[in-house]
């Protein structure tokens, strides 16, 4: 097994090495407002659930390259809310448009053609075509320095697409026909299709 010093590579290096073997990587397409109710639409691969009671995720966030605040940084700055919408296959391409880069105020929506729906208990509104989403606010917010920050969100609510409720009482989900992607290294992604179950040995 090689090992890398990752002081010895440069931070793009680094970066390439640990995408390409940290995978597969949940994808949030998050939706933010800035001050003029302008909806951002941006997808993150540094994403992820880490704590339940109270449920929260954690984004992963970069700085543009002259070293300003991307706008989902500056809307959840601004308005401390923001909704992680889930990506399934059926929209890969459209979140694939929604990294393009844009000018400060201008929508990704129109330019990807998805289509918002109303949030239950944030003001950012949902992307419509979304098998699930997560309704956020801000918890805590990490500047790591060098251009990144952590942000921190507890999730206050939690919508699924109907047909993908097997038992809603019980809150199975269609797993299969959830269908979400993730990232892989370099322009590679995965879909969850291809599973497998293995018992806990504690029985759960």
């Amino acid at each position: 097994m090689k090992s890398f010093d990752l002081a010895d590579l440069s931070a793009a290096d680094a970066y390439k090495l640990m995408r390409n073997v940290v995978t597969p990587r949940p994808i949030a397409l998050v939706t933010t407002l800035d001050e003029e109710g302008v909806v951002n639409a941006a997808p993150f691969s540094f994403f992820n659930a880490i704590a339940f009671d109270p449920c929260m995720v954690v984004l992963g966030l970069e700085a543009r390259p002259d070293g300003s605040p991307k706008d989902t940084s500056r809307n959840i700055r601004a308005t401390r809310e923001f909704v992680v919408n889930m990506v399934d296959r059926a929209m890969a391409e459209k979140m694939n448009l929604c990294s393009t880069p844009l000018p400060h105020g201008e929508s990704e929506i129109p330019l990807s053609g998805f289509t918002t729906a109303p949030s239950e208990q944030v003001k950012p509104p949902r992307i419509a075509e979304a098998p699930a989403v997560l309704e956020c606010t801000r918890h805590t917010t990490l500047e790591l320095g060098n251009r990144r920050e952590i942000v921190v969100g507890e999730v206050r609510a939690i919508a699924v697409r109907d047909d993908l409720l097997l038992d809603a009482e019980k809150l199975h989900i269609d797993h299969v026909a959830l269908d979400t992607i993730a990232r892989l290294g370099a322009n590679l992604y995965a879909t969850s299709r291809d599973t497998f179950e293995m018992i806990r040995p504690d029985g759960r």
